[in-house]
């Protein structure tokens, strides 16, 4: 009954349905890495967000060389702002709202430096292309409670004057022309002294899950279901094909009567009309015509 499965139109019909198979296992794997990815993120920020801050001795090697697993980790700084080498990066949407970071200098008291990022800014109304009015951060003796971040890779764009791409470290050292700690820098969370004027402060990292479950789930199920659909087809081809042969028995069997019967044997199967016998009653002749007729 199934047989034809094995014909070439079938196989090539089983390998189209096993290739998409296969990219919807590959893309569901694919979310499964990214809820991965997500779900690593949001231990972080649980476990380090909050957490109570550390001292720069416990985290120099953090700025030098950042592990992912102490991202978002509190760090406490004493020192001063290089308010010279305040910049601003651009590019840098907030909750859907294009704008800037502004990003400082920050000399720590055992003359090494870091770069903190003193917040966010909108996009200004005054002069295209930068904020109008970008606050100053304390002077002198500071205490900053700042959390890691992983300095950000360069981009192969240009910016104004006062302005960074990225939080390019590296670059940002060329252009202060002193040395900074590059492989983090920290995001504020709190400075003593404080000031009126501030950028606007981060919020806390999401710590939702997002849909990437979901969605590997379905590629999953539509891999599945591709091999559903393909037997289904199967089954209806079987189902059609036998009753295709059982007309096709039908009508073989009608066909061969009636070549060996023809129209004259057809006529001849009709009962016979009875002869009048002599001497026939009304009522016998009667019966006689009625048979003939056929009733």
């Amino acid at each position: 009954m199934y047989r034809f499965l094995f014909s070439s139109k079938w196989l090539g019909y089983l390998l189209l349905a096993a290739i998409f198979a296969a990219a919807c296992v590959g893309l569901g794997r694919w979310q499964m890495d990214r809820r991965a990815e997500t779900l690593a993120g949001i231990n972080r920020v649980l476990s380090n967000y909050s957490a109570a801050p550390v001292t720069f001795a416990q985290a120099r090697d953090e700025f030098i060389r950042l592990d992912a697993e102490r991202e978002w980790t509190q760090v406490e700084l004493r020192g001063s702002y290089d308010t010279a080498g305040q910049r601003v990066v651009r590019n840098r949407p907030l909750n859907g709202q294009p704008g800037y970071e502004v990003v400082v200098p920050f000399k720590l008291d055992n003359g090494e430096t870091v770069v903190i990022d003193r917040g966010w800014l909108p996009i200004g109304n005054d002069n295209p292309g930068y904020p109008d009015s970008v606050p100053a951060p304390p002077q002198g003796q500071v205490t900053v409670i700042a959390r890691l971040k992983p300095a950000e890779p360069e981009l192969q764009r240009g910016a104004p004057d006062g302005q960074l791409a990225s939080i390019d470290l590296a670059a940002y050292s060329a252009q202060l022309g002193y040395p900074l700690l590059a492989g983090a820098y920290g995001q504020l969370a709190s400075e003593s002294p404080s000031v009126a004027a501030m950028p606007v402060a981060f919020p806390k990292p999401s710590t939702e899950e997002g849909t990437h479950l979901s969605y590997s789930l379905q590629w999953f199920a539509f891999g599945v279901l591709m091999f559903v659909g393909f037997g289904y087809a199967a089954r209806q081809q079987a189902r059609n094909a036998a009753i295709d042969a059982e007309d096709e028995a039908a009508q073989a069997e009608d066909g061969g009567y009636l070549h060996s019967s023809g129209p004259a044997d057809v006529l001849s199967r009709r009962r016979p009309v009875p002869r009048k016998r002599k001497n026939a009653t009304a009522e016998e002749e009667e019966d006689a015509i009625l048979d003939a007729q056929g009733y």
